[in-house]
């Protein structure tokens, strides 16, 4: 199925006959890996003297590409780069791999994550070649402490090889979230393995949405934007792979000595809701006051009839007061 994603996905017409020379396999078969492809959602045309095609094509990962791009910059770790096509989810794949030893430096690509999770479990939408689907793993020594606010520094990295690309005008929503227009473009996913107070190694989980088709977003239950819709000129997924990288590299290798602190004014910076009403919805409660950015440990700073509080924890979720 691999081979014929490869050839269908420069958008032309291939016969079934010509099709069946090239992965040595019958019509028939053709039919039927051309039917796969269709259930794992991908639109493919087939017209009566044509053959088949994927409309648009696909802009498909290539680890030759990557390799060379990431070869010709210079980085404190080196980064190792593992390349899936169907896969449950990369940090799944990311987890068993730094449950078997000590990682620093993996990084693992799909094309598409069939259980793909976004924040406190939901699911993320992740179709078959459109989006970005990245995980990397990181080792730290002296525990959860020495990484606290990283899940916002990464949300920062994300959007400087954003902008890198050429997108700009993108919003944080604490704490993980991308927004354009206050539209989720992207998400971050952190899991941390090991020693609570020792070495510990994180699994920084990367989704971005870059050519998510209206079929595969109608699954999506919140307004989102994708990379395509506001981007001038198109944008590979090659090339904001590797920007993904660097920049995330760059933020990892120094983040135990700099801390969040170093990021907290970008940060702020690009804060959706920076001196707006928003509701905090916890396990058993719901809370309203104003936003008032985060702390140098990237907790939540929120004013609450008139005192300054603080928020953190997987458990809390935020929206505006007048979202619905």
């Amino acid at each position: 199925m691999d081979s014929l994603l490869n050839i269908l996905a420069d958008g032309e017409y291939h016969s079934g006959e010509q099709l069946g020379e090239q992965l040595g396999i019958s019509r028939t078969a053709v039919w039927k890996q051309v039917q796969k492809l269709v259930d794992a959602g991908l639109q493919v045309e087939s017209q009566k003297g044509c053959g088949y095609r994927i409309p648009g094509g696909l802009d498909l990962l290539n680890a030759e590409a990557l390799e060379q791009q990431l070869d010709s910059s210079t980085f404190a770790i080196r980064p190792r780069l593992s390349l899936y096509s169907t896969i449950t989810s990369t940090n799944e794949l990311a987890r068993e791999a730094a449950a078997e030893c000590n990682e620093t430096g993996l990084v693992i690509l799909a094309e598409q994550q069939t259980e793909g999770r976004g924040r406190r479990g939901r699911k993320w939408v992740s179709p078959l070649g459109r989006n970005i689907y990245l995980s990397v793993v990181w080792g730290f020594e002296g525990g959860v402490q020495v990484i606290e606010g990283l899940s916002l520094a990464v949300g920062v990295a994300v959007r400087r090889a954003l902008v890198n690309c050429g997108v700009d005008a993108l919003a944080f929503k604490w704490p993980n979230d991308l927004l354009w227009e206050n539209k989720k473009l992207g998400g971050i996913l952190l899991e941390v393995l090991g020693d609570p107070a020792g070495f510990c190694q994180v699994v920084v989980g990367v989704g971005l949405n870059l050519n998510m088709t209206t079929s595969s977003g109608g699954s999506i239950d919140q307004p989102w934007a994708d990379i395509s819709q506001i981007s001038s000129t198109p944008i590979s997924r090659n090339q904001l792979s590797v920007s993904l990288v660097k920049e995330l590299f760059d933020l990892l290798v120094n983040y135990q000595q700099r801390g969040f602190g170093a990021y907290r004014d970008e940060w702020k910076k690009n804060d959706a809701f920076d001196g707006k009403g928003v509701t905090l919805s916890m396990l058993n409660k719901s809370l309203q006051g104003i936003a008032r950015g985060v702390d140098d440990r990237g907790a939540l700073l929120i004013e609450i009839d008139g005192a300054l509080q603080s928020f953190s924890g997987g458990e809390i979720s935020m929206r505006g007061s007048d979202d619905r």
